[in-house]
């Protein structure tokens, strides 16, 4: 692992870097993005970094330096041995009051690289009973306000899945603790559109320039007539999944089989789409 903060590399990746009046870590006032590496070169980094801006602007953060931030990506990639790896860029409020209002104190960057395993090829979901406020304030950014999904994902851990499913408040699907949701209905790929409250996904977007989907509006029960049913995400890609509520699907099925395949030749194409 490989650390980078405010400009500095650390020689003790592990080390202490970050006062504990960072506004980040007392009241979660930060935004921030996972970055895939494949074979030492981020993916789609530059889609990555566009939405760390948005995701800043949306919750009054100062401006994301594109520069620096790219900068510190090359640190903290360079030097390691990265066929599979995660690069973690966070970015906050700073040195702040112990309260919610903001200091003046200039934001914090911290971004930092390691290996990653390869997610299994499916997986099991189960929905939650806390619906996604499609209306609040963070409604489609990427903040590092993530309690709600701890919660979640213990709640489907504690049932034998590995991912949680929101619906919003208008009861229609909205997305995973850390990933979209596509599903196949009468032949036809659904997914969820970005109205619904759900994370606008770097995976999300180019399986839709790629593959095509029809974004749509929905409630869970739908879920019942779904055929097949997968996953995205930075780190999963196109991840299957074989089971959902207790009812069983094919993993992966005909539709998703074919979005992998074409995940993995434009992925290879393209190292920054």
């Amino acid at each position: 692992m490989r650390a980078w903060v405010n400009g500095q590399v650390l020689s003790d990746p592990r080390a202490a870097a970050i006062t504990v009046s960072d506004h980040g870590f007392t009241v979660g006032d930060g935004v921030f993005e996972a970055v895939k590496v494949v074979e030492g070169r981020p993916f789609a980094l530059t889609r990555h970094v566009a939405r760390l801006a948005r995701s800043a602007a949306g919750l009054g953060l100062p401006e994301v330096d594109e520069t620096v931030v790219r900068r510190a990506v090359d640190e903290v990639v360079a030097g390691q041995d990265l066929p599979l790896g995660r690069v973690r860029i966070t970015f906050t409020g700073g040195v702040a009051p112990l309260g919610s209002g903001r200091g003046e104190a200039p934001p914090t960057l911290a971004v930092v690289a390691a290996p990653m395993e390869p997610y299994p090829p499916s997986t099991s979901v189960v929905s939650v009973p806390w619906p996604r406020n499609e209306r609040g304030a963070l409604a489609g950014l990427k903040t590092t306000s993530y309690a709600e999904n701890v919660v979640a994902l213990a709640h489907a851990a504690e049932r034998g899945a590995t991912e949680a499913l929101f619906v919003n408040l208008a009861g229609n699907i909205c997305e995973g603790t850390g990933s979209n949701i596509f599903y196949v209905v009468d032949g036809e790929l659904r997914t969820p559109t970005l109205d619904s409250g759900c994370l606008a996904g770097v995976t999300r977007a180019l399986v839709l320039e790629w593959y095509g989907a029809r974004e749509v509006d929905e409630p869970l029960s739908v879920l019942d007539r779904a055929s097949e049913v997968f996953l995205v995400s930075t780190t999963r890609d196109v991840q299957a999944v074989h089971s959902l509520d207790g009812r069983e699907h094919p993993a992966p099925g005909p539709v998703t089989s074919e979005v992998a395949q074409t995940w993995a030749r434009k992925e290879a194409e393209d190292p920054d789409p």
